[in-house]
């Protein structure tokens, strides 16, 4: 009954609010083109009838031209197609919009997965001393980062925030005006951003959306159990990569990690001062009116005064709000007092850092390092590059006098990595140890990359007592996920780290690449060996008495480990720690999933949801049992099988650059890093997972997200094991969930759009083989489902994709058209200025596409 309700609502509040308003984008100030609305129709249906009937977009373009306008000249015609672009943009936006103002409507704030779900199950069985004890260490900790797949620069999100509002309400008049700010406000960046710039915009959403979604979600929880929601509860935790992330960004450099980390304060201080501000005007009592304005003044003098020195640490700031709590208990019948407690809430959760700023780089650069100390100075054995791992890690071991920066005079990247451990000791002393205490370490293959960090902090003067910093491993591909359980045994037995980790409450935080793993594995390989990642490294961990948290690098599709995120957390069984969930949030995950402060509590909850719940009530039936990890593993391995036989046909990068738009994923201008990790031949090792699954997805192949799971599941139903698979999908969340994700990526599957090249003399028999293993998927999945369509039993999540896939057919159409016709220019050798004039227009539809499709890199 819930489904039809929210389903009506959506049709209402959606679909049909969405007609009428896009009536107004008639009179929007596109230049020189009038009814281009009209026109754009014309040419979605023109789209439409034209895949139906097996043309190429080549010829669909074409054909439209013909038909519908009297433009002949080249000119003429990309300037409508510009227009189109220009259009279609905004109609994403509108949409945007339009669900995120319906989202109370089309989702039950109060149902499944909600914390007030949780506060009457925990009531109806009696589990209150559990959920405290629970909540005693419990966190979620959402890290967002600055992959590169958000389309939106600020001032439009700000734009959406703003349409959304005036959507809610029916103010049709503000709504026009906020359609007509968007037809004048260029999408596009003619400049990459800079890491600062980056961070920046998504302190936007820290400020905007997580600030007051985080502190309801706690204080609902404070309210309806205040025993077990212990004082300074930590249940929530933003953690932040941009200025951090060096990982293959030669931008970010430690000056900007400072900067960022300034610029994290100064928004916190903010958002205190304007609550403060708002209790000024409430608190007006004796005795309480100038202690709230002294704090204010405070507040005041270190957003506005220039060179105001820093006084002001977390601890104060709650002093001061419990003072002012005392005094309304015990003198003002405690009038506003729950206001002070929401403040006090947020001081807790975000004290003077906001979000944690993560460090991450990559393990060569650690290595190169140690082997240029080595040449330089005698504080490592002159053949250091030639001995053992466990050679080198006991060099490492006797290392104990510090280094200047100064010292790899040749080396820039050297020298700021130094710089950057002093920046982290400089952060921990103005924003509190929180602004900065994780380094992570990409490529993560040894204990010796782990030891190196470890040591640098001793060249960087810290004394082994004093590092207050967690190393964590970064485990990414199908090898490193397999031997990442003896890396941690050996660094368990390390006395000198296990000293460390001993002053670190013997907690170890290691972190598992998704992305990577896909890319490497396929989809099926990839989430399984993190599953069995995870099941080996809490056995072998709490075999040394560690306490292990798991921090996953998702993206926002299934094939980087998105989806419904939160089924995966629920699904995890007492073989695996589940003391934390920790996971990243990136590029359009942001601003789909938390783009409102609805949409960011009812996510934020759903995770709280499936972490909590899981140790509360269902740890038994979670658990994976032995037949059934083998019934999966021997899925894994046909389908990895699979994977690496298409990764490895000798046209398969080459296909993907030929007819997608990866090649110019670095022209979009909207990452401050590189696509690849280094310059030269494209090669798959080097080339990142966003710009790759992302090329699949503008594509609409998605091969990430299904390829090889339709022979896994053809193999076992040859083999008379289908009645197993079925009793599986039955029982295990975890390999429902495996396959709901991949049901979601096939979804935004369109193959007619690329058929064309099903008689390309090259590229035929590849792309024969990508849409056969799409519809062998497809078949199989629904068999398993007992569905006659892809994410029948989501009705509200396929209605979405099913109109969005509408909004951004005539972008990939144009997209595909403009791709051609570069192809054409460079086979013949013909003018480079009409090829600019396609990559333009390639580019240009890659933002609409990807914004439409949310979560689709």
């Amino acid at each position: 009954m819930r489904t039809d309700t929210t389903l009506e609502a959506f049709r209402n509040l959606v679909g049909t609010r969405y007609e009428m308003y896009n009536s107004l984008f008639s009179s929007l100030p596109f230049h020189r083109v009038e009814k281009t609305g009209v026109m754009l129709s014309l040419l979605v249906l023109h789209c439409e009838e034209g895949f139906q009937r097996q043309l190429s977009p080549s010829e669909i373009i074409r054909s439209f031209f013909e038909q519908y306008t009297n433009y002949r000249t080249e000119q003429e015609q990309h300037d409508l197609l510009f227009r189109f672009v220009q259009y279609a943009e905004r109609q994403v936006v509108l949409f945007d919009a339009l669900e995120e103002a319906a989202f109370r409507d089309t989702h039950d704030m109060h149902g499944v997965g909600t914390i007030k779900q949780l506060s009457a199950s925990v009531i109806q069985e009696k589990a209150q001393e559990q959920l405290a004890d629970k909540l005693k260490d419990f966190a979620v900790r959402m890290v967002l980062t600055a992959h590169p797949t958000q389309f939106y620069p600020s001032n439009v999100l700000g734009i959406i925030n703003d349409l959304s509002e005036a959507l809610e309400v029916d103010n049709t008049s503000l709504v026009h005006s906020y359609l007509r700010q968007l037809g004048k406000t260029p999408f596009f960046k003619k400049e990459k951003p800079t890491p600062y710039e980056e961070a920046v915009s998504l302190i936007w959403f820290l400020e905007n959306v997580f600030y007051r979604a985080a502190g309801n979600v706690i204080s609902y929880l404070a309210g309806q159990f205040p025993d077990a929601v212990r004082v300074a509860s930590k249940m929530i935790r933003m953690g932040f990569w941009p200025g951090g992330d060096r990982d293959g960004n030669p931008f970010v450099k430690a000056d900007t990690t400072l900067q960022v980390a300034d610029a994290l304060r100064g928004a916190i201080l903010k958002a205190y001062y304007e609550d403060v501000r708002r209790l000024k005007r409430r608190l007006t009592f004796k005795g309480v009116e100038g202690i709230v304005r002294d704090l204010e003044s405070r507040l005041y003098n270190h957003l506005f005064v220039p060179e105001h020195t820093l006084d002001l640490k977390q601890e104060d700031i709650l002093d001061v709000l419990n003072e002012i709590k005392r005094l309304l208990i015990e003198e003002h019948n405690s009038l506003f007092l729950g206001q002070v407690e929401a403040l006090i809430t947020k001081v807790e959760l975000f004290g003077l850092f906001f979000a944690s700023l993560d460090i991450r780089q990559d393990s060569s650069v650690h290595m190169h390092l140690y082997e240029e100390l080595a040449l330089l100075t005698d504080l490592l054995p002159s053949d250091y590059s030639q001995l053992s791992d466990g050679q080198k890690i006991s060099a490492l071991a006797e290392v104990q006098q510090s280094i200047e920066p100064e010292i790899f005079e040749n080396d820039e990247l050297l020298q700021d990595t130094m710089r950057t451990v002093a920046a982290i000791k400089t952060i921990q002393e103005l924003n509190g140890e929180e602004g900065c205490h994780r380094y992570i370490i990409s490529h993560c293959t040894s204990a010796l990359n782990v030891q190196e960090v470890y040591t640098l902090f001793r060249l960087g003067g810290w004394q082994a007592e004093e590092v207050s910093v967690d190393i964590v491993p970064l485990f990414e591909t199908i090898t490193d996920l397999r031997n990442a359980a003896d890396v941690m045994r050996e660094l368990y037995e390390n006395k000198a780290y296990r000293e460390h980790l001993s002053r670190r409450d013997n907690t170890q935080t290691i972190m598992l690449g998704f992305s990577d793993g896909t890319k490497d594995g396929g989809y099926l390989m990839a989430n399984w060996s993190i599953y069995k990642a995870k099941e080996a490294l809490t056995q072998v961990s709490r075999e040394y008495g560690v306490e292990v948290i798991f921090f996953d690098g998702r993206g926002g599709p299934p094939a980087r480990g998105g989806g419904k995120t939160q089924q995966f957390y629920a699904s995890m069984g007492s073989n695996i720690a589940n003391k934390e969930i920790q996971l990243t949030i990136q590029g359009q995950t942001v601003s789909s999933n938390f783009g409102s402060v609805d949409a960011a509590q009812f996510n934020l909850e759903q995770m709280m949801f499936a972490g909590i719940s899981n140790t509360l009530f269902n740890r038994k039936k979670s658990t994976i049992t032995e037949e059934e990890d083998l019934l999966v593993q021997e899925l894994a391995e046909v389908s990895f099988e699979a994977y690496t036989e298409l990764k490895n046909h000798p046209d398969f990068l080459e296909y993907l650059n030929y007819v997608s738009p990866l090649r110019y994923y670095g022209e979009a201008n909207i990452g401050s890093r590189p696509s690849k990790r280094k310059a030269g031949k494209l090669n798959l090792d080097d080339l990142r997972a966003v710009p790759y699954v992302g090329s699949w997805s503008q594509l609409k192949q998605n091969l990430p997200g299904y390829y090889g799971v339709g022979k896994a599941l053809e193999a076992l139903y040859e083999k008379g094991d289908w009645p197993k698979l079925q009793q599986l999908y039955k029982s295990s969340l975890f390999f429902k969930t495996l396959l709901d994700n991949c049901e979601m990526a096939m979804k935004k599957c369109f193959f007619p759009v690329t058929a064309y090249l099903a008689d390309h003399p090259k590229y035929g028999q590849l792309w024969k083989l990508i849409y056969e293993e799409f519809e062998r998927t497809r078949k199989y999945v629904l068999m398993l489902a007992d569905a006659d369509r892809l994410m029948a039993d989501k009705p509200l999540d396929e209605l979405s994709i099913n109109m969005r896939q509408r909004i951004e057919l005539p972008l990939i159409t144009i997209q595909q058209y403009a791709l051609a016709n570069i192809r054409n220019i460079e086979e013949q050798e013909q003018d480079a200025q009409a090829k600019q004039v396609y990559e333009k227009l390639v580019v240009r539809c890659s933002f609409g596409i990807i914004n439409a499709e949310r979560n689709s890199a």
